[in-house]
C-alpha cells in the first residue's frame, strides 16, 4: 500500500482557516434512546432530507432556519415537520433528545449556545445519517469534485428499478422520485459523499464519517476555496477517504483524472476503473447522438456488456453512467435491468434541466460553477444542439468562483458558446477585497479570445437583453449554484 507521504509529501492536518473550539465535547454524542430530534439549519439540502427520513422512521422532528424556501420547505411542511423561522433558544424549550447541527451553523448561533447551556446532546449531519438512516445497511458512496449528484441519482434509480428498494440521500431533486431522499426497505443506502467540512466542531470532510461497502470516485480538483488552501489540501482529504476504505470493499474510480489515478494507490480495497481507455475495466464504446436520446455501448473487461440509451447528454454524463453501471453490476443487477432503468432515468433537477421554451427559445438550467463543470456542460449542450446558437449565462456565486483563484481558468472554458453573458458576483462583499473575482476582467479576456461576451451588473439587465436579442432556435444555458433571482421563470415570461 502506498502512503500519503509517498504521493505528495508529509500529510497535513485538516484544519479550518479559523479554528473554532468545540462546545461541551462530552455532549457530542447520540444517546441510546432518542424520540425527539431538532435540526439547526434544517432547510439545507442534506439536512432537510435527513429530517424527512427521521420523520419517516417515527421520530418527532422539529427544525429551524434563517432561509426557509422551496423545495425543501415544501417537503418539510408536507411531512408535518414544524419549521421555526430564525435561530432562537426558545426553539429548544421542548428539550429535544438530540440536536443535529448543520455545517453552515457557527459556534455563536443562538441555538448552539443554548444547546451547550442546556446540556443537550448534539451531533453533525453525517453522525446522524450513520446512526439512523444508514444503520444496518450497506453504504454505497459517491464522491468527487464533479458528477457525484448525477452519478448517485442514476445508481439509486437503477437499484430501485431492479427491485432493491434502496434508501438514498442525494444533493439534488430526482424527478423520478420528486425527492432527494428515500427511506427504503432494501439492504443498502446510496449517499452522495461530500468533501465539504462536517460542522463547526468537526472541520474534517463529511465523507470520512462513512464506511462504504462500495464507493465511486468521479474526479479530484481544487474547489471550496473557503475550506481548502490548495489542490494538495484537497488531495489530502480524498487520500484519507480512499485509505480508510476497508480491504473487502470496492472502489470504482475514473481512470483519466491524474489526481484520481495517483490517489487510488493509497487504497488497500478492491478497485475497478472506468473511462474510455483501452484497458478500462468499464469502458465507454461507440456513442450515437440521436436527440432527444443518446445510444452508447459499454464493455466490461474487454467484453461487450450491452448497448444502452439515455436522455442524459454529454460524454461526462456517459462516464458518470459507467460508474453507476459498474456498482449496479457489482450489486447483482443484470444488464437488461440496467438498460431499462437508464432509458427511464429522468435526470436531476438543475442539471441540464429544460425549464421551458418560448418563441422557439429553449431555457435550460444547470448547476455548473467550477470551470471544469462549465466547460463540460457547454460541450455537452453544444454537441446535443449542434445546429442551434448556444447562449451561456453565468453567475459566479460560490465561495470559490467569487475568488480570483479561477480567474484565468474561466477565460478558456466558454469556447463552445456562441454568446456569453457574465453577471457581477452577487455576494462579492463576503470575499476579502484582494481575493475577489472580476467579471469585467473575464469578459475582457473572453473578448480577447474573439468571443461575443458581455458584462451585466444585475439579473434584470440580462433578462432585458435576452428578451430583445434572442431568436428562435436559441438555447439559453443558465449556470449558477443558486436561484439566480428566479431568472429562468422571469426570462420565460419576458420572452
Amino acid at each position: 500500500m502506498v502512503t500519503l507521504a509517498e504521493v505528495f509529501g508529509e500529510p497535513r492536518t485538516f484544519e479550518p482557516r479559523t479554528l473554532e473550539p468545540m462546545i461541551l465535547p462530552e455532549n457530542n454524542r447520540i444517546p441510546e434512546q432518542v424520540e425527539t430530534v431538532h435540526l439547526i439549519a434544517v432547510c439545507g439540502t442534506a439536512m432537510g432530507a435527513l429530517a424527512c427520513m427521521l420523520k419517516d422512521m417515527g421520530y418527532h422532528v422539529t427544525g429551524s432556519d434563517n432561509n426557509i424556501y422551496p423545495p425543501m420547505s415544501r417537503f418539510l411542511e408536507e411531512k408535518g415537520i414544524p419549521i421555526m423561522a430564525g435561530f432562537d433558544r426558545s426553539h429548544l424549550t421542548h428539550q429535544p433528545d438530540l440536536v443535529v447541527v448543520g455545517n453552515a451553523v457557527s459556534r455563536d448561533n443562538a441555538e448552539v449556545v443554548a444547546t451547550g447551556e442546556m446540556g443537550l446532546c448534539y451531533c453533525s449531519m453525517p453522525q446522524a445519517v450513520n446512526r439512523f438512516a444508514a444503520a444496518g445497511k450497506r453504504q454505497v458512496l459517491v464522491a468527487g469534485t464533479h458528477g457525484k449528484t448525477t452519478t448517485a441519482a442514476m445508481l439509486a434509480w437503477i437499484l430501485f428499478s431492479a427491485g432493491r428498494d434502496p434508501s438514498f440521500i442525494i444533493g439534488g431533486i430526482l424527478p423520478n422520485f420528486t425527492s432527494n431522499y428515500r427511506t427504503g426497505t432494501g439492504d443498502c443506502i446510496v449517499i452522495e459523499a461530500d468533501e465539504y467540512d462536517t460542522a463547526f466542531f468537526d472541520k474534517g470532510p463529511k465523507f470520512l464519517h462513512y464506511t462504504p461497502d462500495a464507493a465511486i470516485l468521479t474526479s479530484v480538483e481544487f474547489d471550496h476555496a473557503d475550506i481548502y488552501r490548495d489542490l494538495g489540501h484537497v488531495r489530502d482529504a480524498f487520500g484519507r477517504f480512499i485509505s480508510k476504505i476497508n480491504p473487502d470493499s470496492l472502489l470504482v474510480s475514473v481512470d483519466d483524472d491524474p489526481n484520481v489515478t495517483d490517489l487510488v494507490r493509497l487504497g488497500s480495497c478492491k478497485r475497478l476503473s472506468y473511462g474510455m481507455k483501452a484497458d478500462s475495466t468499464w469502458r465507454l464504446g461507440e456513442v450515437f447522438i440521436e436527440p432527444p436520446v443518446t445510444r452508447f455501448n459499454i464493455s466490461k473487461n474487454g467484453a461487450d456488456f450491452g448497448m444502452f440509451r439515455t436522455r442524459m447528454i454529454g460524454v461526462h454524463n456517459l462516464k458518470n453512467t459507467l460508474a453507476a453501471v459498474a456498482v449496479a453490476d457489482y450489486s447483482g443487477v443484470t444488464a437488461e435491468d440496467i438498460a431499462e432503468a437508464l432509458a427511464r432515468f429522468a435526470g436531476v433537477r438543475r442539471r441540464q434541466e429544460i425549464r421551458g421554451e418560448k418563441r422557439g427559445v429553449i431555457v435550460m438550467d444547470d448547476f455548473a460553477h467550477h470551470p471544469t463543470a462549465v466547460k463540460e456542460t457547454l460541450r455537452a449542450v453544444k454537441s446535443h444542439f449542434s445546429k442551434n446558437r448556444v447562449v451561456a449565462i453565468f453567475e459566479p456565486r460560490t465561495n470559490s468562483s467569487m475568488r480570483k483563484v479561477f480567474q484565468q481558468d474561466y477565460a478558456t472554458v466558454f469556447d463552445p458558446a456562441d454568446r456569453i453573458c457574465i453577471r457581477k458576483p452577487p455576494l462579492l462583499k463576503k470575499v476579502p477585497e484582494g481575493e475577489r473575482f472580476s467579471s469585467e476582467q473575464l469578459v475582457a479576456d473572453l473578448k480577447q479570445r474573439g468571443k461575443d461576451a458581455a458584462y451585466f451588473d444585475d439579473t434584470e439587465s440580462i433578462i432585458n437583453d435576452l428578451a430583445g436579442s434572442s431568436i428562435s432556435g436559441d438555447v439559453i444555458l443558465i449556470m449558477s449554484n443558486g436561484g439566480f433571482d428566479n431568472i429562468h421563470d422571469r426570462l420565460l415570461k419576458a420572452l
